[in-house]
């Protein structure tokens, strides 16, 4: 458990030109439409999933708990 909850095992989103200002609501918006767009090409091209998880763990850095714990 210590392993798991251990500060290397946490990151955060790096930081993004795009979205320059203190508001990163439309990052956090940006990204998790992102994964889920990469979701749905790679699915249907047969591919593994796991070259988007990276956006997934930037939206659910960034985004408050109670938008992606749905």
């Amino acid at each position: 458990l210590l392993g798991i909850l251990s500060p290397s095992n946490y990151w955060t989103a790096p930081s993004e030109s795009h979205f320059p200002n203190q508001n990163q609501t439309r990052n956090c918006w940006q990204n998790h439409v992102d994964f889920h767009h990469c979701e749905k090409i790679m699915t249907d091209k047969g591919g593994g999933v796991s070259t988007c998880e990276w956006y997934q763990c930037v939206y659910k850095s960034l985004c408050p708990l109670s938008w992606v714990s749905t």
